[in-house]
């Protein structure tokens, strides 16, 4: 038995009740040749890529079933006689399922020779050993990891001595 995928294309008129009943049709084919459905969708009307027998939508239906490669033919052959399906595709989609089996083994395979990755403590932020001089209207405790905020050295200013007096204004009235 083989897997396979079978997508069909609708006129867009066909009435529901035809459409079930050769969806039935196709269902009875399979079964009766010893096949398997797993899977039936309809995905409604679509519009489609490029005209197709003057159509511009199409109703799709997807079919998943197992079947021998002798079923195919026979479904293929009603599919090309009925009035109703515009486009159909089959699938065989066993060997992909095996390739991506086969990948995913081996990747799993290759993951546990790997030794996980070290995982490292995370870091303590550090204070300073000396308290920094703080602005004033600054926080007192900056934020872990922040740049402390500190004050500038501020240049005292020079007076002039009290005793000797001001210089007077020159100038004569």
């Amino acid at each position: 038995m083989r897997i396979y995928e079978e997508m069909f294309i609708v006129k867009p008129d066909a009435v529901v009740e035809e459409v079930d009943a050769f969806i039935v049709q196709v269902k009875e084919i399979i079964t009766s040749a010893g096949g398997t459905i797993e899977k039936e969708e309809k995905w409604g009307t679509r519009k489609l890529a490029y005209r197709v027998q003057k159509f511009a939508e199409g109703i799709y239906i997807l079919l998943q079933f197992s079947a021998e490669p002798g079923t195919i033919h026979e479904l293929e052959r009603r599919l090309r006689v009925q009035d109703m399906v515009i486009k159909f595709i089959t699938v065989r989609i066993d060997e992909k399922m095996k390739k991506i089996e086969k990948r995913k083994k081996h990747r799993d395979k290759r993951a546990a020779k790997r030794p996980p990755p070290p995982v490292a403590p995370p870091a303590m932020p550090t204070m300073p050993s000396e308290p920094a001089a703080v602005l004033p209207g600054a926080p007192a405790h900056p934020l872990p990891g922040a740049p402390a905020v500190t004050a500038a050295p501020v240049a005292e200013e020079v007076s002039a001595p009290a005793s000797e007096p001001a210089p007077a204004a020159e100038g004569g009235e």
